[in-house]
């Protein structure tokens, strides 16, 4: 854990009428800030699925010979990072199984609350699990359900009603591909028009960068199925109020996606401009920690008329530091990534703004380089309020002890970071900026109050997933 949190994954589905896989590198290459540690295809032809998955990057895992031997025309895609499961080959995605029915593949977006619970239940039964990802949790109910003359929409929806989580999953039940997005919508997943067919992604970059077009949101609960003609929509009729995961637009997502209607870089931006509105101070320059505090320190220059700059060149060339598995080395990363300029902060009051801190560790060193460089000071603008509590949604921060804000006041947190000042946006800003608010957003990691049933927390006060339970078995 740094002071960025972890990503989660990021899934990619489409039905053509060429060959998929060209297509399929190209999406996952763009949502690859999902996840670095692991990536894969699945794809249907000739009444069977071939699949190619590994740890490593994309361009890394989809080479080779046996890269080159795969085609088909429809296909889905994932990339991994690990916050269920061991960054090992045996857990990259997608999974792939033989099912009454046929082969079937699923690449999961997320983290299921029972997964422990519903992993020992089915054990004691007798079922065997390959991998220690929860994602094999979903895929073996689903095949369980699958049986001649059962509709594939109705095994799915009967897979949903045992899942206590968040989940956006791309299926491909043989030849047939279905987006599924958890009833309170955790998680984004899209719908877009391709040249030769319809697909799904978990940004909407995605279909910018191979010349598509962003059709809509898949809404929480929802089953899409895809084909390379159009696609069928099999909703819900839940009223359960969403809880669409805030850190999607304050951090995860490219700032070119738009995400349930809202622009990623539009929030960023206005995230900042709140800060400093509410935080102002006199310094001479606003720098942004890159890239991920780039818009959000766009957003407080303009507001402040303190003029941008850029503070630091940043090597690319270089693993993304919270990526890394070791602290010491995301530590040893910081030096190798970030090095001021120094035209910029020598002798200047300095305003460094981020989106968030978990951890803190990797912002104190930032600090430190400015101050080797000769800044006067340093105040830290953040986009996200104090992270208090943890994760069981898929963002890789589960260990209260951990974070910077436990237990710790404002000004305790600036003297750790050795800032001359540290101030947050809050809740109330966030719902501001997104435009949505806090109760069909989750913001667990930030009060407490988790959206589902977690063992040992709190859970806010909302209609429990029984509506869609019950709604799920019409």
């Amino acid at each position: 854990m740094v002071d960025m949190p972890g990503h989660y994954c990021g899934v990619v589905a489409m039905a053509l009428t060429s060959d998929a896989v060209p297509s399929l590198k190209r999406a996952l290459r763009v949502i690859q800030h999902r996840g670095q540690e692991g990536a894969g295809i699945a794809v249907y032809k000739d009444n069977k699925i071939q699949s190619l998955a590994n740890v490593g990057l994309v361009h890394e895992v989809l080479s080779g010979q046996r890269y080159n031997e795969i085609e088909g025309n429809y296909g889905i895609g994932h990339v991994r990072y690990s916050t269920t499961g061991r960054s090992v080959a045996q857990n990259s995605q997608p999974i792939v199984v033989t099912s009454a029915i046929g082969d079937v593949a699923v690449g999961h977006n997320g983290d299921l609350v029972n997964s422990e619970s519903t992993r020992e239940r089915l054990q004691n039964i007798g079922w065997a699990f390959l991998t220690t990802t929860d994602s094999e949790i979903i895929i073996r109910l689903l095949v369980n359900e699958l049986k001649e003359g059962v509709d594939p929409v109705k095994a799915i929806r009967n897979v949903m009603h045992q899942l206590n989580g968040a989940y956006s999953l791309v299926i491909m039940i043989k030849n047939r591909i279905f987006g599924v997005r958890d009833p309170l919508g955790f998680h984004p997943l899209s719908i877009g028009k391709l040249d030769k067919g319809y697909g799904l992604a978990s940004e909407s970059a995605v279909y910018d960068i191979l010349q598509g077009q962003f059709v809509r949101d898949v809404e929480p609960g929802e089953i899409v199925e895809i084909f390379p003609e159009g696609y069928t929509s099999y909703p819900t009729n839940s009223k359960v109020n969403s809880a669409h995961c805030m850190f999607e637009w304050i951090y995860f997502a490219r700032p070119d996606s738009v995400l349930d209607g809202r622009e990623v870089y539009d929030v960023r931006k206005k995230l900042g401009m709140i800060l400093a509105r509410e935080h102002p101070v006199k310094a001479d320059v606003v720098i942004p920690v890159p890239d991920s505090g780039r818009a959000h320190a766009i957003g407080y220059a303009a507001e402040s008329g303190i003029p941008y700059e850029e503070g630091f060149m940043k090597n690319r060339y270089v693993e993304r530091t919270f990526i890394l598995p070791e602290q010491s080395l995301r530590e040893e990363g910081v030096g190798l990534k970030l090095n001021p300029i120094k035209s910029t902060v020598a002798g200047k009051s300095i305003v460094v703004v981020d989106d968030s801190i978990v951890r803190g560790t990797t912002l104190r060193k930032i600090i430190n380089l400015l101050r080797k460089a000769g800044a006067k000071e340093v105040h830290v603008r953040i986009g996200c309020p104090p992270v208090i509590a943890p994760c069981y949604y898929g963002v890789d921060m589960r260990t209260r002890d951990q974070f910077i804000a436990t237990n710790r006041s404002i000004d305790e947190i600036a003297e750790y970071l050795t800032a001359d000042s540290v101030k947050y946006t809050t809740i109330r800003d966030v719902e501001e900026a997104i435009g949505m608010p806090a109760s069909k957003l989750c913001v667990a990691c930030l009060n407490g109050e988790y959206p589902t049933n977690v063992p040992g927390e709190k859970c806010r006060k909302q209609p429990t997933l029984d509506s869609f339970e019950e709604d799920s078995q019409q």
